[in-house]
């Protein structure tokens, strides 16, 4: 914890605290802290001052970064004229690091930075370790630093004068500039190196031991020190003097600029409302594709491009659409590996996911890409990468993805983007911990996938992608099942419901067996048509045609002739070439049969099987004699198998020839709801889920009031939790006691039972006048445990 951090934070009134809490929610998550020194503790986490640092623009770094070169405390005049520009400069974003607690002032008027900072910039601004690092090192000794000071041309004295001395003369450009003057031939190309590439380069350690060379007059002037034997390092003084007193940091206040085009909304709007409807049907149909063809993966990982475009000729897609749609659903958890088709088929939360709402369709997949780690659309060296497969850049790509809908989003209102390359650094100055190399691959796909869905039109961002940006800090990990915060959210509810309301769910029947949708096809029509009918034409009016062969596919999945004629007398007027073609096929269908099993029971005797036919218990089974040695079960073969032996034979299992149509994986257990049979015989779940209960965010102003008001800054101190523990938790034995103190004083997750057997899950305990104030994670608030009712704690493992 930083002392100077809590020392700050205890200066701080409601008001300042809340917008500093405002900005870092990541501090006040339950369990909320209750202390300002907890508080303090949240706020210097490396790893959350680093995702802090993701979010803030360049010219917040560059001050922070040329503040570090300067030292752990810096006044703000002294970095305004290291950075060369007015203090009411620098004063804005010295603001934007205060309010995210990354840095603040000290009782002097000097400005502090957050340990943290330090940790993460090794070499700030380029510059190495200060002076005192290898002066007052224990390798260096007395008599290295009376040798530095002889060829300084410094007194030699006392230890400390000589380093003060040493140091005074290094820091000094002037000095520094006369002593490089009459330096050997190649020290000034060598230090020149070191001072705009290093401060730590790679070395020859033999040259720093010949007399003469370059190498060894710089080692012997303090210039270049040598922590091993072929790495040489320059101290940050020095680097500064050889720059000279005319160097600046880079720091770039001003955005660059970005061109720009007027944008018409309504054409925007328009084509974000033939988009949304289009992903969510195409989806559906890869889904079912895949359900009849599993695809298989690569033995590399990931699928193939055979396979990506096989698919794309069968669902009408093009590749481009095939691979970013594939990526989505997996990790919407719409599609995923089943061990017993040998591929990809789709979840039974596809069957979930069809039967809701379109425009809750629409929001899991947006929730998806949102979070998606790869891009399915980036080319690197020309080519396009392996769907499905590992990307090394991993979590950069979705932060890339959200940095750039973000810039987006903050351009006028129907406002598009006209240079690429802009847009590029334009990211890179809101988002300049992503690599720059790597945006510029991102831009193009990222532009891409976002049209394909809606989120931009003409390279304007659409409202629908105004909304999802702004949900950038919710948007949750590839790993996460869902995302219930980006799924659930009011604004993106609405304007989900708003880009699918132009859906159509009615169609044009000719006399000449086509069916026209007008616009955009709702995903239950366009099921209903891709069933019965062959899809000629996609666009602004999607055209499907009827024939003997469609009409039959249908029947075979389930239809009936009336059925099928029913469903589409729902959607419109059913001319009667329709009907006869129907009615005809129907009439048809069915005159030659082919008899599915689950699977075959064989035996070498007939009796032996005529009796298993007639057994009574087995007629579950459904047993039918095919031949005289030749049975056919109704039930799968480990179900038959088990029967039988039940019922006292000894069967052996062989090899199973039964073929399973339609496929699914279970990614979880229904949570309940009623089910119905489905065209084909598949089965879904008609009432899904309740939806996951989104926690509303922490109110900083509730909790800046209630640390404010909070009594004791400081822990009790360790030998107090051992005593009252000891004393008071007398049911428990030596090591649960031990145990329940680390959850007092490191805050650890244990398992407690009292003595009327209640159980509960607690972490970050208090003592409290012979109770465990702790927080509980299954009230989700901190309780009240009396120690003597304790009987048994347990550790907890998350």
């Amino acid at each position: 914890m930083d002392d100077h951090l809590l020392g700050w934070l205890k200066t701080l009134d409601e008001e300042r605290l809340a917008r500093v809490l405002a900005n870092r929610l990541d501090a006040i998550t339950p369990p909320w802290p209750r202390r300002l020194d907890t508080l303090a503790q949240r706020l210097g986490n490396g790893f959350a001052v680093l995702e802090v640092l993701r979010t803030l623009p360049l010219p917040a770094l560059e001050v922070a970064e040329a503040a570090l070169a300067l030292g752990d405390r810096v006044g703000v005049a002294d970095l305004a004229g290291f950075l060369g520009v007015p203090e009411a400069e620098v004063t804005p974003w010295l603001d934007l690091l205060s309010d995210h607690a990354l840095a603040w002032p000290d009782g002097e008027g000097r400005i502090r930075f957050a340990g943290a900072l330090s940790r993460w910039w090794t070499a700030p601004c380029g510059l190495g370790e200060p002076l005192s690092h290898y002066l007052n090192s224990w390798t260096t000794s007395v008599d290295s630093l009376r040798g530095l000071a002889r060829s300084l041309g410094l007194p030699q004295g006392h230890k400390r004068r000589m380093i003060a001395a040493i140091s005074e003369f290094l820091s000094d450009p002037a000095r520094v500039a006369v002593l490089v003057e009459r330096a050997p031939a190649g020290a000034e190309r060598l230090l020149e190196d070191f001072a705009w590439d290093g401060p730590v380069r790679d070395v020859d350690g033999g040259r720093f031991v010949v007399p003469g060379t370059p190498e060894k007059w710089a080692a012997d002037h303090g210039l270049i020190f040598r922590p091993s034997w072929n790495v040489g390092e320059m101290p940050r003084e020095v680097t500064l003097a050889l720059r000279g007193p005319g160097y600046r940091p880079p720091f770039t206040p001003v955005a660059p600029d970005l061109a720009t085009l007027p944008a018409d909304p309504e054409g925007v709007d328009h084509l974000m409302t033939l988009a949304a409807p289009h992903v969510v049907e195409r989806c559906a149909a890869m889904l079912e594709n895949t359900a009849k063809t599993p695809l298989p993966l690569l033995k590399a990982g990931g699928i193939g491009v055979r396979e990506v475009r096989r698919m794309a000729r069968e669902t009408g897609c093009d590749e481009d659409e095939t691979r970013l749609l594939l990526e989505v659903c997996a990790v919407a958890r719409l599609l995923a590996w089943d061990e017993s088709s040998g591929g990809l088929v789709p979840t039974d939360r596809f069957d979930r996911w069809r039967l809701d709402d379109a425009p809750a369709r629409l929001r899991v997949l947006l929730a998806a890409w949102w979070r998606m780690e790869r891009s399915s659309l980036r080319r690197t060296g020309g080519k396009y990468g392996t769907v499905l497969g590992d990307d090394p850049a991993g979590a950069s790509i979705a932060q890339a993805r959200r940095a750039v809908l973000g810039v987006l989003a903050r351009l006028p209102a129907s406002t598009a983007c006209a240079d690429r390359a802009g847009l590029v650094r334009l990211t890179h100055w809101h988002a300049p911990l992503l690599d720059q190399a790597l945006l510029a691959e991102c831009v193009p796909a990222v532009l891409e996938e976002a049209r394909l869905l809606g989120l931009v039109a003409h390279d304007a961002i659409t409202d629908l992608g105004r909304v999802l940006a702004a949900l950038h800090a919710d948007a949750g990990e590839e790993s996460d099942d869902s995302a219930p915060v980006v799924e659930h959210d009011p604004a993106l509810v609405e304007c989900s419901t708003r880009a699918m309301a132009s859906v159509r769910r009615s169609a044009l029947f000719g006399a000449d067996l086509t069916a026209v949708v007008t616009g955009p096809p709702s995903a239950e029509l366009a099921e209903l048509l891709d069933r019965a009918a062959d899809r000629e034409s996609r666009g602004a009016a999607s055209v499907w045609r009827f024939s003997p062969a469609s009409v039959r596919a249908a029947l075979d999945s389930g239809y009936t002739a009336e059925g099928l004629l029913a469903d589409l007398a729902e959607v419109g007027a059913l001319p009667q070439p329709l009907e006869y073609l129907v009615r005809d096929v129907a009439r048809r269908h069915g005159e030659v049969t082919v008899t599915t099993v689950a699977c075959i029971v064989q035996a070498s005797d007939p009796a032996l099987l005529a009796e298993i036919a007639g057994h009574r218990k087995l007629g579950r089974l459904g047993l039918r004699l095919l031949a005289p040695t030749v049975l056919a079960s109704s039930m799968p073969a480990d179900k038959t198998l088990a029967a039988l032996r039940e019922s006292g034979y000894a069967p052996v299992p062989i090899e199973d020839t039964g073929e399973i149509t339609v496929r699914r994986t279970r990614i979880e257990e229904p949570a309940g709801g009623r089910l119905i049979l489905l065209p084909g015989g598949q089965v879904a779940e008609l009432e899904p889920p309740a939806h996951v209960l989104v926690e509303p965010p922490p109110d900083p102003h509730e909790h800046a009031r209630r640390l404010l008001s909070s009594e004791g800054g400081s822990a009790q101190p360790v030998a107090r939790t051992w005593a009252v523990i000891g004393r008071m938790a007398s049911r428990l034995p030596t090591a649960q006691q031990s145990l329940l103190g680390f959850v007092v004083d490191r805050g650890v997750r244990a398992a407690i039972t009292l003595a009327d057997g209640v159980t509960a899950t607690v972490s970050h305990g208090e003592l409290r006048s012979g109770v465990l104030d702790a927080w509980c994670e299954e009230a989700g608030d901190y309780l009240e445990f009396p120690l003597a009712d304790i009987v048994e704690v347990r550790g907890a493992f998350a």
